[in-house]
């Protein structure tokens, strides 16, 4: 997903609930301070540790406590394995492949190339998980009438699911799709589209939360503009439950166009500051409030290249983007990335706290752990040399 997030996000910056709102989302949003306070720790590297060549860092780390209180980590590639350990500190990677990709040809079927980016468990033996699907088109003879993986590249939002606390994960047939756009991998290309990278889910009360992105698409009387959309569910285990915020209520669906065809497409409202994916979003214990933190370009309101974080109330109203982290990203071109990083580019953020209430680490104290890929550069070439590491936040939020 090295080249997936670069390009998604570039093609978002270019083009840029059924229950009413509760009345503090018209409040502004709160203050707050995230502040790294210790050096840089490899927590896996590519190099060092893969059980193969499929095992580099290409995704944010999603993590959650199985029934007998170890930790799985999930961050890798699309032959999708896990780290797992007691607690964050000593994780080490599983070579048992929880999920692999098919690479199939045939769209319908949604097993091309997927990688696990969100899970939720209750327990810690079930657990549901979120893919991002790639279908590269230009891989398949006769799917594209290019031979460019951009203007091949139609992606969606599946889903899987554990019974063995995410030692194997399975998909349901027919496949389940989360979000896709309302129409078939053929229409419209030349372009990167559908829906892209969940982020981490969130719970609050009944309700769980999840951000995905979108490249958007111009269709008579349901245009979607680009950008995050928010997607709420009772029951995360079931894939056709989700549904995205439309500006007045969580009703947007976006089912499987190759076996339920819409006769007017559903849209979404985008919501937040964010020029592209969300990394991870996190409740601060203290105060209820909502942190999410993105890798960004330098352009318009960022200052510079790097990872930023902003707050929020409710999930939808988020405050001016700050800057935690500099340095060139993978939404930066590799050729010209500058910065205090030389030679590497950092990506997928992700914000963990060792101490997290919730069996699925979507809460955080006064401190945390960023958590983000390096990846390392020859010339203007992004390599498989990559490491995930990790480094100390310090947290404050005036509400």
């Amino acid at each position: 997903m090295s080249r997936l997030s670069r390009l998604l996000a570039a093609g978002l910056a270019a083009s840029c609930g059924l229950v009413p709102l509760p009345s503090r989302a018209a409040q502004e949003p709160p203050l707050s301070a995230l502040t790294l306070t210790g050096p840089e720790r490899t927590l896996f590297s590519a190099t060092r540790d893969a059980c193969d060549g499929a095992d580099v860092p290409d995704a944010p780390a999603r993590a959650f406590r199985d029934a007998s209180g170890r930790i799985a980590l999930y961050g890798l590639h699309y032959r999708n394995r896990a780290l797992r350990g007691p607690d964050l500190d000593h994780l080490r990677i599983d070579c048992r492949v929880v999920l692999d990709s098919g690479e199939k040809p045939d769209p319908a079927l949604y097993d091309d190339r997927s990688w696990i980016t969100a899970t939720w468990t209750e327990d810690g033996e079930r657990v549901a998980a979120l893919l991002h699907h790639e279908y590269q088109a230009n891989t398949h003879p006769g799917r594209c009438r290019s031979k460019v993986y951009m203007e091949c590249w139609y992606n969606t939002v599946t889903a899987a699911f554990s019974r063995d606390g995410g030692v194997s994960f399975t998909r349901a047939t027919p496949p389940a799709v989360v979000a896709g756009a309302p129409f078939r991998q053929e229409e419209g290309q030349g372009r990167h589209r559908g829906f892209f990278n969940p982020s981490n889910i969130v719970g609050e009360g009944r309700f769980r939360y999840v951000f995905a992105s979108t490249t958007g698409w111009d269709r008579p009387g349901s245009d979607q503009e680009p950008g995050v959309c928010l997607f709420r569910s009772e029951r995360p285990e079931d894939p056709g439950s989700w549904r995205a915020w439309t500006g007045t209520g969580f009703t947007a669906a976006f089912p499987d166009p190759y076996r339920k065809a819409a006769r007017l497409a559903d849209t979404c409202k985008p919501v937040g500051p964010f020029p592209a994916p969300v990394g991870a979003v996190v409740r601060h214990r203290g105060t209820g409030i909502w942190i999410a933190v993105f890798m960004a370009a330098a352009g318009g309101q960022f200052s510079e290249s790097g990872f930023y974080w902003s707050t929020s109330r409710d999930l939808l109203n988020w405050d001016v983007p700050r800057l935690l982290l500099a340095g060139a990203t993978l939404y930066d071109d590799p050729c010209k990335a500058k910065g205090p990083l030389t030679g590497r580019l950092i990506a997928y953020p992700s914000l963990l706290d060792g101490q997290a209430e919730g069996r699925n680490f979507d809460d955080v104290g006064e401190a945390a752990i960023l958590t983000f890929a390096t990846l390392r550069l020859e010339g203007c070439s992004i390599t498989s040399d990559r490491d995930l590491v990790r480094r100390p936040v310090a947290i404050k939020v005036w509400p």
